[in-house]
């Protein structure tokens, strides 16, 4: 009998769920374009604009993180105008959103120390789209949690025209997207 309540204590343990949210973070989308006069090169936008909240319980994952995409900015004021206009209409979609399911890589019950790679699945919503990614990266367990992740995508995946302008001779059909996320235990 003592053996069951050891067992059922331990159990119970590893099924407490963790909430953390964003103390910080910042997101940014790197896609490769030839322009020219200038050559090959990323364009890389980013945004200190996210929010959100994740509760953990052993490999499973509810929250919502969502990033202001009406903030991204990158070294070119007209990229970002014609990104916001055509690419991502922002006046109609100003945000995207996800919505992780699963965490993979981390130890239950989770660690207060370490650095561990992950491998984070869930739901991206980018205009009216949604579609499920991986993101892969690693978290960074101190005081607070230092998580880096990355993925990427082809344009149509998310209905998304690539830009097509005179100055710019062509661009990849890839997006990267990168977080790095701050998140403080509650």
């Amino acid at each position: 009998m003592r053996a069951l309540w050891v067992w059922m204590a331990v159990f119970s343990t590893l099924a407490l769920a963790q909430t953390f949210e964003v103390a910080s973070g910042e997101a940014r989308y790197r896609v490769r374009e030839e322009l020219l006069g200038v050559g090959v090169a990323d364009a890389v936008g980013a945004t200190k604009a996210v929010t959100g909240r994740v509760v953990l319980k052993g490999p499973e994952a509810q929250g919502e993180f969502v990033v202001d995409l009406r903030e991204l900015r990158s070294d070119q004021a007209r990229r970002d105008n014609y990104l916001r206009q055509n690419t991502l209409q922002t006046d109609r979609f100003p945000t995207a959103t996800f919505r992780p399911k699963r965490v993979e890589g981390l130890p239950n019950p989770l660690p207060r120390q370490g650095r561990y790679p992950v491998r984070v699945v869930g739901d991206l919503t980018l205009r009216d789209v949604t579609q499920e990614v991986v993101w892969e990266g690693e978290a960074v367990f101190g005081e607070e949690v230092r998580v880096s992740l990355k993925t990427e995508f082809p344009f149509e995946r998310f209905r998304l025209v690539q830009p097509r302008v005179p100055v710019v001779l062509g661009v990849e059909n890839r997006i990267r997207l990168e977080v790095e996320l701050t998140l403080r235990r509650l």
